[in-house]
């Protein structure tokens, strides 16, 4: 594991500085704070930002679908992803390895009576090969009960060797790219929480395949700030490729708030300080919803006194990644929990 650390570590560098040349890329929440602010819209106390390139316009809060799936309170889901919808929530998370579909099915059901024509619904597939990748597209389609959806990421983009397989010949790319053409998908990304090395690779093959991703969605929070940082390594690429960003981890799956140095509240105007198009929030009761929608409600962007003593008060407990436990150990890997998913 440490030599494999090294190995990444020194990829993290070369790639950067090779991204870092070629772009002109800035490095820092300092370098691109002003853009999280450019052009935002609001309307019944909910902000509206740009998805990168896309031309489409979506709500700065994000509704996690994994909670969705939570066998604990099955009878509270409905009512909460409409609940999100009705306060202004209009961007959807999902996947298909998620509770074993069962988070797809039960927002497909919220999504019923109208709710779906007012979301961008986003889901995810492990599938690396093109077979693998279409079976699932179709699938949860099914779950979802849609006929499209509006943005498909291919999911835990975590391994070196995961963008090699979606962009191999017979990989998922391929998949996506029929399924679009077809009409079953309007936009495509790609999600990941290990390493930063990781995802400047995948970006890497697909400039070298003239493919432009519409989004990207990784970990950004006060603690990545300070260990193997996507804030600082592949965030400035995204802006300068307008790349719709989609934060997640703002809290780290509640593993930061564990470290006592840092609020929730905080934990959310941070990453709605950096340039987010959305920040992805796993919510799970009516309370973490109105959490998060007070988070919008009280949100200014963090000035550079702010984000100082933010990244100061969380530095020591950050510098491990011992609070950042999807970095540093497999418990949140779903595809490693289910290898065959990735077929």
């Amino acid at each position: 594991m440490q030599r494999q650390n090294e190995i990444l570590g020194g990829l993290n560098r070369r790639r950067f500085v090779k991204w870092a040349v070629a772009t002109g890329a800035a490095v820092g929440i300092r370098s691109v704070q002003a853009w999280a602010v450019e052009k935002p819209s609001k309307s019944n106390d909910m902000i509206y930002r740009e998805l990168g390139s896309t031309g489409e316009k979506v709500s700065a809060i994000g509704l996690g679908g994994y909670h969705v799936g939570n066998p604990v309170f099955e009878q509270e889901s409905t009512k909460i992803v409409r609940s999100a919808i009705d306060g202004g929530i209009t961007f959807m998370d999902n996947c298909w390895d998620y509770h074993k579909g069962e988070s797809e099915i039960r927002m497909g059901k919220a999504l019923r009576d109208g709710y779906r024509d007012k979301v961008f619904l986003m889901t995810k597939i492990d599938g690396r090969s093109k077979a693998g990748a279409a079976a699932q597209i179709n699938e949860s389609l099914q779950r979802l009960q849609t006929t499209h959806l509006d943005l498909l990421q291919f999911h835990e983009i975590i391994r070196m060797n995961d963008p090699d397989r979606i962009f191999a010949a017979g990989g998922a790319l391929e998949a996506a790219l029929e399924a679009k053409k077809a009409g079953k998908i309007r936009y495509i990304g790609f999600t990941g929480h290990k390493d930063p090395a990781i995802h400047l690779h995948m970006l890497d093959l697909a400039r070298e395949h003239q493919f432009h991703f519409d989004t990207v969605q990784m970990p950004l929070n006060v603690m990545d700030a300070h260990f193997r940082s996507f804030e600082h390594q592949v965030l400035p690429v995204l802006v300068q490729n307008r790349i719709g960003v989609l934060g997640m981890k703002s809290m780290g799956s509640g593993d930061i708030l564990k470290s006592k140095v840092v609020k929730p509240i905080e934990c959310l105007h941070y990453a709605l300080s950096l340039p987010t198009s959305v920040v992805i929030n796993g919510i799970d009761s009516m309370k973490l919803l109105q959490q998060a929608f007070e988070a919008v409600r009280s949100f200014k962007p963090l000035n550079e006194q702010e984000v100082a003593e933010l990244l100061s008060r969380t530095a020591n407990a950050a510098q491990t990644g011992n609070y950042e436990l999807f970095k540093t150990s497999d418990k949140y890997d779903s595809t490693a929990k289910d290898p065959q998913s990735l077929a």
